[in-house]
């Protein structure tokens, strides 16, 4: 009876139990909002592993590809290739021949990551403990604005590349000076300019991040409901999780597709001129 009372005192409480579930496994504490020396170690262990997963899901599509009836891996890759593919059309007006394995790239691997929030909560906690371990360990790398601003960095090169390549450094330059309001407005059109740029780059990473959050901070919520030594505790956990593991599929795959259609559009725009 003692032992019960004593785990019972030492248990955390909800909001220890969700901090701690939402802290990194990183190089050292931030103490600081910006801090470029810490590195998140989960967030790029389970993102290399999951980018990893991705090039071994579509090598094997493309090992046992058949011209004949193909199985259900074949059918399904070659539907996701289709819908890229013509999603890109539609957007991009140019050479496609990078841009579409790019979108297609950039879907499956952020559908992978966001996959990783079906994990329960507590597994990788619970593992470490079996062997004597307490540290902060987060699976799901686009619920770090780390990971997901990382990406739309890259996003955001891939922009300004594909600006200078179709319109020329210098067709580049004078856009930026230029564009919308004419040469007359050079100042104003820079910084307007520049805004843009920026905007596009953290509204980007800030939407898959969001959502993605959101989604994990639910399901620690509803963890809690497990928790809770009650019939309402027990019922509330398992209909809750539920109903919300089957919503949050159709989230995970939204905003891999919603992230892949922006850089598309992105893309897309720097292959026109204002």
């Amino acid at each position: 009876m003692s032992t019960t009372t004593e785990a019972a005192a030492h248990a955390p409480t909800a909001s220890e139990y969700i901090v701690h579930h939402l802290g990194h496994l990183a190089t050292h504490h931030q103490e600081k909002i910006v801090d470029f020396s810490i590195i998140n170690m989960d967030t790029v262990f389970w993102s290399v592993a999951m980018g990893i997963v991705g090039c071994l899901i579509m090598w094997a599509a493309a090992r046992r590809a058949t011209s004949g009836v193909p199985g259900r891996l074949q059918a399904f890759v070659e539907m996701v290739v289709e819908m890229v593919e013509d999603q890109s059309k539609a957007i991009v007006h140019g050479d496609r021949s990078f841009i579409a394995p790019l979108a297609l790239t950039v879907f499956i691997w952020v559908a992978l990551m966001n996959s990783l929030d079906f994990l329960p909560v507590d597994l990788f906690s619970g593992l470490f403990r079996v062997i004597g371990i307490d540290i902060h360990h987060r699976v799901v790398p686009t619920a770090d604005l780390n990971g997901t601003l990382g990406i739309s960095l890259g996003v955001l090169a891939l922009m300004l590349y594909y600006s200078i390549k179709i319109k020329g450094l210098g067709g580049w330059i004078h856009e930026l000076f230029a564009a919308p309001f004419g040469i007359y407005m050079a100042p104003f059109n820079l910084l307007l300019n520049i805004i843009e740029y920026a905007a596009k780059a953290v509204s980007l990473g800030m939407r898959l991040f969001g959502n993605m959050y959101a989604g994990e901070l639910l399901f620690l919520l509803i963890a809690l409901l497990g928790s809770m030594a009650t019939a309402f505790g027990f019922v509330g956990h398992v209909i809750a999780g539920s109903i919300w593991a089957i919503f949050h599929i159709l989230i995970v795959i939204l905003q891999a597709f919603i992230f892949m259609m922006l850089t598309l559009v992105y893309i897309g725009q720097a292959h026109e001129g204002h």
